[in-house]
């Protein structure tokens, strides 16, 4: 799916949350400035929120909603191009499983955190956006965007 602005950004993560539900893993990738965190903030947008911003420096941010958003930025958990991270050493207030969660740069980490999580691909060459979804375990099966 081809997204030209980040208002199509937004809306493409507003649509996508309807299908959210809480336990749900979703997985960002992208390189810089790829428009992941406008996607999230999307997200939350369909949640209710509106102070949703990029948790570069503080690593993790739950946002209280119904359910609730932890929104994780593992870029700076990047050592040689690979995560290292565990959930649980984030000392996160909400457990994962009453909450929605959703990764940013965490291709890495998604295999190790659950065999239910979905991918979404965020490529960008230009100003235009190419965005991919790829499901994995029974929870994703058949989705698309």
């Amino acid at each position: 799916m081809k997204i030209a602005t980040a208002d199509a950004m937004h809306q493409l993560g507003r649509k996508i949350a309807a299908e959210f539900k809480a336990g749900d893993l979703i997985i960002l990738d992208g390189p810089l400035g790829a428009g992941k965190t406008v996607f999230v903030q999307g997200v939350g947008d369909h949640l209710g929120l509106t102070e949703i911003t990029s948790p570069t420096f503080t690593i993790s941010r739950t946002h209280h909603s119904t359910p609730p958003l932890i929104h994780v930025d593992a870029y700076r958990l990047l050592i040689n191009g690979a995560a290292r991270l565990e959930l649980d050493d984030l000392d996160l207030d909400t457990e994962r499983e009453s909450a929605i969660t959703i990764i940013e740069w965490g291709a890495d980490l998604a295999p190790a955190l659950s065999d239910e999580y979905l991918l979404i691909r965020i490529d960008r060459t230009d100003e235009v956006r190419e965005v991919s979804a790829e499901g994995f375990g029974t929870r994703w099966q058949g989705f698309t965007l």
